[in-house]
């Protein structure tokens, strides 16, 4: 075969692909410790160019209200995090300040409100069924790299957990913990990235250990926290 013919037999078998109106304070709880309805018991330009924070677009704007996330797979098998919950700047037009944080339990995305209609956004970890909870509280205490003791109804249902786990990569709380009013749940860090966007948690809500530590600097003791 020519050269010719071999350059055009190797050409032929190469193919080319193409490349909501804000919620109804009235629907949570009056007093910031109450916990209602439990079930059961500043990015750079590099980053927006590679995946992280980008300007907002419409499809990414937020209303303030609850809403249903996309099918999720049966199990969290898989060691990647969808994209979908990589952090950005979405639009905001519900009625809660800047500086609070709402919680989309069903779309499983957690959101700070920033000013001039914006909104942080971070893809969450949420209760699994059973263990899912509404209302309103506030951050009572942070702490970066907590220990983890697992309360006794833990213990009760996972015997095999330790009763005490130091601080630190392996511990399942992971870089940092935002506890919530007068409860035992948190906001936290996950050595299990690739659970977020799933219902896998006895009702506490975790984040990527990056994104938790963006978070934890951004709020403070006091904020207030609402989870839809």
């Amino acid at each position: 075969m020519s050269s010719v013919r071999r350059l055009l037999f190797a050409t032929g078998l190469l193919v080319v692909s193409g490349a909501v109106p804000a919620f109804s304070q009235s629907s949570l709880a009056s007093s910031p410790s109450e916990i209602l309805a439990i079930e059961g018991n500043a990015p750079g330009f590099l980053q927006m160019l590679f995946g992280g924070l980008r300007p907002p677009r419409d499809e990414d704007a937020y209303d303030g209200r609850s809403q249903q996330a996309a099918l999720e797979p049966e199990e969290a098998e898989q060691r990647s995090i969808d994209p979908k919950y990589l952090p950005r700047v979405v639009a905001y037009s519900g009625s809660e300040k800047s500086g609070t944080i709402v919680v989309d339990t069903k779309a499983r995305y957690l959101y700070l409100v920033l000013a001039d209609g914006q909104a942080r956004r971070y893809g969450i970890g949420v209760g699994r069924e059973g263990f899912t909870w509404s209302g309103v509280t506030q951050i009572s205490n942070k702490r970066e790299w907590p220990d983890w003791i697992p309360p006794d109804e833990m213990l009760a249902r996972r015997p095999d957990l330790p009763h005490f786990m130091a601080g630190g990569p392996e511990n399942p709380l992971g870089a940092r913990a935002m506890y919530l009013g007068s409860s035992l749940y948190r906001i936290h860090g996950s050595n299990e990235p690739w659970t977020i966007g799933t219902a896998v948690s006895s009702g506490c809500i975790r984040m990527r250990n990056e994104d938790v530590i963006d978070l934890y600097e951004r709020v403070k003791v006091g904020s207030k926290v609402v989870v839809l």
